[in-house]
């Protein structure tokens, strides 16, 4: 089946995919990140200069099936970062949420999720001042849908959030990823993030985008990729690298 191929494909990114996990079957993705910036978005959208600042992360994220529709997400981390003013060095956030399969087939798969969040030390948007904010609400909507293109596998998943936030503005967000498997071993990804936050006065935008390549090893995949924010507004420019390992258990 085309949708088997990618099955948990977008759990390299923010929320995983669409398509449920097996029930007892679990997936684990530990992610290394490490972002850089001196120049941001003002809010006319205008790319200016700004004080240097550095975030790292390294978090672990874990998917389990408990049914055949219904998927345990969590995620937990440290993190550490300086700019002119703070730095910064703890626990990252600690989310916990469901994913419902609404309705799959071979195919495509629309699904729901609604989880919680805890902030942690560091930046918890990109906005933000590190350790600014405290609890976040998700509700999140995800489709997903595989095909072929020229003979090879290929999945687009598009998922829309609303997070409500304490400390923080609330937020919109809108994910899309493209995948592509050239070989049995080889997926690329190409992913964008777009997100609008909600507050008094200028509005803080972004659009993101993140291409990588992962390589499979046995039960074990391997993921490089490159993130850098390519505009907005009240937001900063930051770029950097993406390291994860996938394993399947």
């Amino acid at each position: 089946m085309i949708a088997a191929a990618f099955s948990c494909l977008s759990a390299g990114a923010a929320n995983a995919g669409a398509w449920p996990v097996a029930p007892g079957k679990t997936q684990v993705i530990t992610k290394y990140e490490w972002q850089s910036t001196d120049q941001g978005f003002d809010s006319q959208g205008v790319l200016i200069d700004i004080d240097r600042r550095r975030d790292e992360a390294v978090s672990v994220f874990v998917e389990h099936g408990l049914t055949e529709r219904l998927t345990l997400q969590a995620k937990a981390g440290i993190t550490r970062g300086k700019d002119r003013w703070v730095d910064y060095s703890g626990r990252g956030p600690v989310e916990l949420g469901l994913r419902w399969a609404v309705r799959r087939d071979d195919q495509s798969a629309l699904s729901v999720y609604l989880g919680a969040a805890e902030a942690g030390e560091g930046r918890n948007a990109g906005y933000a001042a590190p350790g600014q904010g405290s609890l976040d609400l998700e509700a999140r909507v995800l489709y997903g849908r595989s095909a072929t293109w020229r003979g090879k596998p290929v999945y687009l998943d598009v998922q829309a959030a609303r997070l409500r936030r304490e400390g923080l503005a609330d937020e919109n967000r809108l994910d899309v990823t493209l995948g592509l498997r050239p070989t049995r071993k080889l997926l690329v990804l190409a992913q964008t993030y777009a997100g609008h936050a909600d507050r008094e006065g200028p509005d803080s935008r972004w659009l993101k985008s993140e291409i990588s390549v992962v390589r499979a090893f046995g039960p074990w995949s391997a993921q490089v990729g490159w993130r850098s924010t390519l505009s907005g507004r009240e937001t900063a420019r930051d770029r950097g690298v993406v390291l994860a390992l996938w394993r399947n258990l």
